[in-house]
């Protein structure tokens, strides 16, 4: 299993970032896909996830009608358009499945958010 995200870098509050996530090695297109952030000092937080068609998506409420998460089945990437990012977005981003009890996870992409 190989996940390895893109896209991170330094935005303006207000401005957008668009991460990528392009997995394999199992079966992308049987499996829920999620995004994780985890800023220094504070706990791995779940930001979106997104279902094996697309169809259901769950947001943390910190995010929601800001960051959109999609999904390209043909291409194995699971994507996070980010809105309207606040300092509080800052963190580092993680793309992650879980396949039957464990969790896979890549490496990171950072996000900061400043002016």
């Amino acid at each position: 299993v190989q996940l390895v995200e893109s896209g991170g870098g330094l935005v303006q509050p207000g401005g957008s970032l668009r991460l990528s996530c392009t997995a394999s090695g199992f079966a992308f297109s049987r499996l829920t896909m999620s995004w994780y952030r985890q800023a220094p000092g504070l706990e791995r937080e779940l930001v979106a996830r997104i279902t094996v068609a697309g169809v259901g998506t769950d947001y943390a409420d910190s995010v929601k009608g800001r960051f959109t998460i999609s999904r390209d089945n043909g291409k194995n990437t699971v994507s996070l358009q980010m809105d309207s990012l606040k300092p509080e977005d800052t963190a580092a981003y993680y793309c992650s499945v879980r396949i039957l009890l464990r969790t896979y996870w890549g490496q990171g992409t950072q996000v900061t958010v400043s002016s």
